[in-house]
């Protein structure tokens, strides 16, 4: 039964690949995987079914026209993506349309919603900004960083795999790697 659910979910890099290569399949398995999620968010929150399809639609075209502009780096599942985007369209659709009698609410709940996309925004520029430094970094450093917070090989591991004489020796390697990691990290940011 699990994977029965788990094979109607298509998987988030497939539909982002096949947005990229102008699939239609894609985005109607995106459509059919995600829909009714945005469809129960519309219509508990004073809107209907026509209105779901809407805000479900331009999200798919925002979606869209950030995978095809290039930029576009997910990293957080499209699942959630998606309901954020669909979240903050369907606030602002509200508050322009006066259905709430509380505004104040209405403002809180986009502002809220809006600094969340900002921060993810704000969260991709600074991985792109930490993977451009890594691939400045050059070697040993990228790959004894690498393998200490990606692989999360111990600093003995790591002392053996670069011929270290101990692990303090390899750790004091990384500190200075880190240092170096952290310059090249914010002179990209200014």
């Amino acid at each position: 039964m699990k994977d029965k659910i788990n094979s109607s979910i298509p998987a988030d890099n497939e539909i982002i690949l096949g947005i990229r290569n102008g699939s239609k399949t894609s985005l109607d398995r995106l459509y059919r995987a995600y829909f009714p999620m945005i469809l129960q968010l519309v219509i508990s929150n004073n809107g209907n079914e026509d209105d779901a399809k809407d805000i479900f639609q331009e999200s798919v075209i925002v979606l869209y026209n950030k995978v095809k502009a290039g930029d576009f780096e997910l990293n957080s599942k499209l699942k959630t993506y998606i309901y954020a985007v669909c979240r903050r369209l369907w606030l602002k659709k509200l508050n322009h349309q006066s259905r709430f009698t509380n505004t104040a609410h209405v403002f809180e709940d986009i502002e809220e919603v809006e600094l969340d996309v900002e921060a993810h925004e704000t969260q991709n520029r600074q991985f792109q900004q930490m993977r451009s430094a890594l691939s400045e970094l050059g070697e040993p450093c990228k790959t004894i960083i690498e393998e200490f917070y990606l692989h999360n090989k111990s600093m003995q591991e790591i002392c053996e795999q670069f011929g270290y004489t101990n692990a303090d020796n390899a750790k004091t390697q990384k500190y200075k790697c880190l240092q170096r990691l952290k310059k090249l990290f914010f002179k990209s940011e200014n």
